[in-house]
């Protein structure tokens, strides 16, 4: 009996992919890159599963020529590229990437509003270009982290992440999030709930954690912006298409807020031109959660889900992170 077939969009540690080869045949691409619809097509319709980016997308036109396809594991927290509708219907399974990498990403986020509140990345490209000719005691001012409110939106665990960081710098975070988190929880993270206007308005740096969604589409826009300190910054780490990107540019320019620091974009790999043109915005490319140790564990339990999915491993039948967990009854 032949092994059933895994399609993997995206080179990655030969080591962890070796874990599939016992029960399944792999076929792995050597390089990372954009699919159209067709190619995916191509790639899937003999496929029983497959591991993909966030760039694969699959959805019920994909579906409809690929009717061996049991199941697909997402390499990331997000999974807005996945019509989990229309996997479900289709009996296909689906798992995502969350929780192995909390901590780098909120590790990164810090990063990214240090940068910004700092003007770090303005420093650098002026250093470079040859520009420092000696110290002025008022050049390069920028903004405290420490003792300034932190403003989280969207309060996942990603977001108790950054809040729990937050003590080392002595600085309060106030939160707003769908639901209001349990008081322990509150407690834990050192984190106040408040509504959506008083975030905007107390705000020293606003960081943003939600998932997207088309009611969290453009949360952030040009009156949101208009809402915020004039001394504050703004960071994404979310998902692009959250900010309103050319308003951004727009409060940028117009020193509506001071400065801000993105890892993703609405209709990523491009990025708005007017936000290349901003010295006051650190560019990132979406890599919030690439250190060594997390692309592993991300990898890891991608391949974990698809062994689970088909019977093996120590969570057989029982996908660790599955997202529609109903459609794998007769998987095994």
């Amino acid at each position: 009996m032949s092994k059933p077939r895994v399609w993997i969009s995206r080179p990655f540690f030969p080591d962890i992919v070796d874990r599939l080869r016992e029960h399944f045949e792999v076929t792995q691409e050597a390089e990372e890159r954009a699919y159209t619809p067709v190619e995916l097509v191509a790639h899937l319709k003999d496929a029983d599963a497959a591991i993909i980016g966030l760039a694969d997308r699959i959805d019920a036109d994909i579906l409809r020529h690929t009717p061996k396809l049991r199941f697909v594991a997402n390499t990331g927290v997000g999974y807005n590229n996945l019509d989990l509708a229309a996997l479900t219907e289709a009996g296909v399974g689906a798992s995502n990437t969350p929780d192995v990498l909390n901590e780098t990403v909120a590790d990164y986020a810090w990063a990214l509003m240090l940068a910004a509140a700092r003007r770090v990345g303005e420093a650098e490209r002026w250093l470079r270009a040859g520009q420092w000719k000696g110290s002025r005691f008022e050049g390069w001012l920028g903004a405290d982290v420490h003792g300034k409110t932190i403003g989280i939106l969207g309060m996942g665990r990603i977001g108790q992440a950054i809040a729990r960081r937050a003590s080392g710098f002595r600085s309060p975070v106030i939160y707003h999030n769908r639901s209001r988190l349990d008081a322990a929880i509150e407690k834990e993270c050192g984190a106040t709930y408040v509504d959506k206007a008083t975030l905007l308005a107390q705000a020293d740096h606003l960081v943003l954690v939600l998932p997207f969604t088309p009611a969290n589409r453009h949360s952030i826009g040009a009156a949101e912006l208009k809402a915020m300190k004039p001394t504050a910054t703004l960071t994404n780490i979310a998902r692009g298409g959250i900010v309103d990107d050319e308003a951004l540019a727009r409060a940028l320019a117009d020193g509506e807020i001071a400065a801000a620091a993105l890892d993703v974009f609405e209709g990523e790999p491009q990025v708005h031109p007017d936000l290349l043109e901003q010295d006051n915005v650190v560019l990132s490319p979406h890599i919030a959660s690439a250190s060594r140790d997390t692309r592993r564990d991300m990898a890891s339990l991608a391949v974990d889900n698809v062994l689970a999915a088909f019977g093996h491993g120590p969570c057989a039948g029982r996908p660790p992170t599955i997202l529609n967990p109903g459609v794998l009854a007769d998987a095994s």
